[in-house]
Protein backbone atom coordinates (compact mmCIF):
# COMPACT_ATOMS: atom_id res chain seq x y z
CA UNK A 1 0.00 0.00 0.00
CA UNK A 2 2.81 2.42 0.89
CA UNK A 3 4.51 1.72 -2.45
CA UNK A 4 1.32 2.50 -4.37
CA UNK A 5 0.86 5.78 -2.46
CA UNK A 6 4.49 6.73 -3.09
CA UNK A 7 4.21 6.03 -6.83
CA UNK A 8 0.94 7.94 -7.07
CA UNK A 9 2.41 10.91 -5.24
CA UNK A 10 5.43 10.92 -7.54
CA UNK A 11 3.23 10.83 -10.65
CA UNK A 12 1.15 13.76 -9.37
CA UNK A 13 4.24 15.76 -8.51
CA UNK A 14 5.79 15.22 -11.97
CA UNK A 15 2.49 16.08 -13.69
CA UNK A 16 2.19 19.30 -11.70
CA UNK A 17 5.76 20.25 -12.56
CA UNK A 18 5.21 19.68 -16.27
CA UNK A 19 1.98 21.69 -16.22
CA UNK A 20 3.56 24.75 -14.63
CA UNK A 21 6.66 24.54 -16.83
CA UNK A 22 4.81 24.62 -20.16
CA UNK A 23 4.63 28.09 -21.74
CA UNK A 24 1.32 29.62 -22.80
CA UNK A 25 0.31 28.28 -26.20
CA UNK A 26 0.93 30.78 -29.00
CA UNK A 27 -1.64 31.38 -31.71
CA UNK A 28 -0.98 29.29 -34.84
CA UNK A 29 0.49 30.93 -37.91
CA UNK A 30 -2.12 32.12 -40.40
CA UNK A 31 -2.33 33.23 -44.01
CA UNK A 32 -4.83 36.04 -44.64
CA UNK A 33 -6.13 36.78 -48.13
CA UNK A 34 -9.53 38.52 -47.81
CA UNK A 35 -11.22 40.70 -45.22
CA UNK A 36 -10.32 43.47 -42.82
CA UNK A 37 -6.94 43.51 -41.11
CA UNK A 38 -5.12 46.32 -39.32
CA UNK A 39 -1.52 45.53 -40.15
CA UNK A 40 -0.10 47.97 -37.60
CA UNK A 41 -1.94 47.88 -34.26
CA UNK A 42 0.35 49.06 -31.43
CA UNK A 43 -0.28 48.26 -27.78
CA UNK A 44 1.42 49.55 -24.63
CA UNK A 45 1.91 47.50 -21.49
CA UNK A 46 4.31 47.81 -18.55
CA UNK A 47 6.38 50.43 -20.32
CA UNK A 48 6.73 48.47 -23.56
CA UNK A 49 5.29 49.57 -26.91
CA UNK A 50 4.62 46.60 -29.18
CA UNK A 51 3.22 46.24 -32.70
CA UNK A 52 0.59 43.56 -33.30
CA UNK A 53 -1.69 42.64 -36.20
CA UNK A 54 -5.42 43.02 -35.61
CA UNK A 55 -7.01 40.22 -37.63
CA UNK A 56 -10.72 40.93 -38.17
CA UNK A 57 -11.13 38.70 -41.20
CA UNK A 58 -13.54 36.36 -39.41
CA UNK A 59 -15.55 39.13 -37.75
CA UNK A 60 -14.11 38.46 -34.30
CA UNK A 61 -10.87 40.44 -33.87
CA UNK A 62 -7.74 38.49 -32.91
CA UNK A 63 -4.43 40.15 -32.10
CA UNK A 64 -1.46 38.32 -33.61
CA UNK A 65 2.31 38.52 -33.67
CA UNK A 66 3.38 39.86 -37.10
CA UNK A 67 5.84 36.96 -37.36
CA UNK A 68 2.89 34.56 -37.37
CA UNK A 69 0.99 36.21 -40.23
CA UNK A 70 1.38 35.98 -44.01
CA UNK A 71 -0.58 38.65 -45.87
CA UNK A 72 -1.69 37.48 -49.31
CA UNK A 73 -2.00 39.86 -52.27
CA UNK A 74 -4.20 37.90 -54.65
CA UNK A 75 -4.04 38.07 -58.47
CA UNK A 76 -7.25 40.14 -58.41
CA UNK A 77 -5.15 43.00 -57.01
CA UNK A 78 -3.22 43.27 -60.29
CA UNK A 79 -3.85 46.47 -62.22
CA UNK A 80 -1.91 49.07 -64.23
CA UNK A 81 -0.28 52.36 -63.27
CA UNK A 82 -2.50 55.33 -64.24
CA UNK A 83 -1.28 57.71 -66.92
CA UNK A 84 -1.34 60.73 -64.61
CA UNK A 85 2.13 61.97 -63.62
CA UNK A 86 0.89 62.11 -60.02
CA UNK A 87 1.21 58.31 -59.99
CA UNK A 88 4.81 58.22 -61.23
CA UNK A 89 5.87 56.85 -57.83
CA UNK A 90 4.18 53.57 -58.82
CA UNK A 91 6.17 53.17 -62.03
CA UNK A 92 5.76 53.74 -65.75
CA UNK A 93 2.18 54.50 -66.90
CA UNK A 94 0.50 51.32 -68.07
CA UNK A 95 2.95 49.01 -66.29
CA UNK A 96 1.72 46.34 -63.91
CA UNK A 97 1.20 46.98 -60.21
CA UNK A 98 -0.62 45.11 -57.47
CA UNK A 99 -2.81 47.27 -55.20
CA UNK A 100 -4.76 46.40 -52.07
CA UNK A 101 -7.23 49.29 -52.23
CA UNK A 102 -8.17 51.98 -49.75
CA UNK A 103 -11.87 51.13 -50.19
CA UNK A 104 -12.86 47.61 -49.22
CA UNK A 105 -13.06 45.01 -51.97
CA UNK A 106 -14.70 41.79 -50.75
CA UNK A 107 -12.35 39.73 -52.94
CA UNK A 108 -9.13 41.16 -51.49
CA UNK A 109 -7.41 41.86 -48.21
CA UNK A 110 -8.35 45.28 -46.79
CA UNK A 111 -5.29 46.39 -44.79
CA UNK A 112 -5.19 49.42 -42.56
CA UNK A 113 -3.69 50.54 -39.26
CA UNK A 114 -4.88 51.93 -35.97
CA UNK A 115 -3.76 53.45 -32.67
CA UNK A 116 -7.05 52.80 -30.88
CA UNK A 117 -5.50 50.73 -28.10
CA UNK A 118 -3.22 53.59 -27.06
CA UNK A 119 -4.58 55.92 -24.39
CA UNK A 120 -4.60 59.67 -24.97
CA UNK A 121 -3.82 60.09 -21.27
CA UNK A 122 -0.56 58.18 -21.86
CA UNK A 123 0.42 59.36 -25.35
CA UNK A 124 0.11 62.76 -26.97
CA UNK A 125 1.05 61.48 -30.44
CA UNK A 126 2.68 58.62 -32.32
CA UNK A 127 4.88 58.22 -35.35
CA UNK A 128 4.98 55.23 -37.70
CA UNK A 129 8.20 54.61 -39.61
CA UNK A 130 8.79 52.35 -42.61
CA UNK A 131 12.32 51.11 -41.94
CA UNK A 132 13.01 48.70 -44.78
CA UNK A 133 11.51 46.71 -47.64
CA UNK A 134 12.84 43.65 -49.43
CA UNK A 135 11.31 41.85 -52.39
CA UNK A 136 10.41 44.82 -54.58
CA UNK A 137 9.19 48.39 -54.63
CA UNK A 138 6.44 49.12 -52.10
CA UNK A 139 4.29 52.18 -51.43
CA UNK A 140 1.34 53.18 -49.25
CA UNK A 141 -0.78 56.11 -50.38
CA UNK A 142 -4.24 57.61 -50.03
CA UNK A 143 -6.48 59.01 -52.75
CA UNK A 144 -9.03 61.78 -52.31
CA UNK A 145 -12.47 62.10 -53.91
CA UNK A 146 -10.86 63.40 -57.11
CA UNK A 147 -8.41 60.49 -57.35
CA UNK A 148 -5.38 62.57 -56.41
CA UNK A 149 -2.80 60.50 -54.49
CA UNK A 150 -0.93 61.44 -51.32
CA UNK A 151 2.11 59.24 -50.75
CA UNK A 152 2.58 58.13 -47.13
CA UNK A 153 5.41 55.62 -47.53
CA UNK A 154 7.50 54.81 -50.59
CA UNK A 155 10.49 52.51 -50.71
CA UNK A 156 11.26 53.74 -54.23
CA UNK A 157 12.71 57.08 -53.14
CA UNK A 158 14.70 55.99 -50.11
CA UNK A 159 13.97 54.90 -46.55
CA UNK A 160 13.19 55.39 -43.75
CA UNK A 161 9.86 57.18 -44.21
CA UNK A 162 7.97 58.46 -41.16
CA UNK A 163 4.39 59.64 -40.64
CA UNK A 164 2.66 61.15 -37.63
CA UNK A 165 -0.42 59.19 -36.54
CA UNK A 166 -2.82 60.66 -33.99
CA UNK A 167 -3.82 58.58 -30.98
CA UNK A 168 -7.22 56.96 -31.58
CA UNK A 169 -6.75 56.74 -35.36
CA UNK A 170 -8.21 53.99 -37.55
CA UNK A 171 -7.31 54.46 -41.20
CA UNK A 172 -7.00 52.71 -44.56
CA UNK A 173 -4.94 53.43 -47.65
CA UNK A 174 -3.77 51.83 -50.89
CA UNK A 175 -0.93 49.32 -50.44
CA UNK A 176 1.00 48.97 -53.72
CA UNK A 177 3.53 46.35 -54.84
CA UNK A 178 5.53 46.77 -58.04
CA UNK A 179 6.11 43.07 -58.75
CA UNK A 180 5.01 39.59 -57.78
CA UNK A 181 6.94 37.73 -55.10
CA UNK A 182 7.51 37.71 -51.36
CA UNK A 183 8.05 41.02 -49.60
CA UNK A 184 9.33 41.68 -46.09
CA UNK A 185 8.14 45.09 -44.91
CA UNK A 186 9.45 46.40 -41.58
CA UNK A 187 7.72 49.11 -39.55
CA UNK A 188 8.39 50.71 -36.17
CA UNK A 189 6.18 52.90 -33.96
CA UNK A 190 7.32 55.67 -31.62
CA UNK A 191 5.00 57.24 -29.06
CA UNK A 192 5.41 60.61 -27.36
CA UNK A 193 4.50 60.24 -23.69
CA UNK A 194 2.19 62.74 -22.01
CA UNK A 195 4.61 62.91 -19.09
CA UNK A 196 7.54 63.66 -21.38
CA UNK A 197 9.92 61.55 -23.40
CA UNK A 198 9.27 58.89 -26.00
CA UNK A 199 9.04 55.12 -26.23
CA UNK A 200 9.77 53.12 -29.38
CA UNK A 201 8.64 49.64 -30.35
CA UNK A 202 10.93 46.94 -31.60
CA UNK A 203 10.91 46.73 -35.42
CA UNK A 204 8.09 44.51 -36.68
CA UNK A 205 8.49 42.69 -40.01
CA UNK A 206 5.46 41.76 -42.10
CA UNK A 207 5.40 39.17 -44.88
CA UNK A 208 3.36 39.92 -48.02
CA UNK A 209 3.03 37.29 -50.73
CA UNK A 210 2.13 38.94 -54.03
CA UNK A 211 0.66 36.39 -56.41
CA UNK A 212 1.15 36.79 -60.19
Amino acid sequence: MRLRKSVAATVLMVAATLTTALPAQALPAVSLSVGHVDVIDPTYDAGTLKIEVKDSTTGTPVHRDPADVVLQVLPAAKTTVPSSSAYAFLGTPGSTVWILPQTQNANLLWPGWNTERLSSSTFTSTQTTLLSVSGGQFAVYTTNAFGTPTVLFNSGDGLPDSRAVSVGTHAHANWAFKSAGTYTVTFQVTGTLAGGGTVTSAPASFTFEVQP
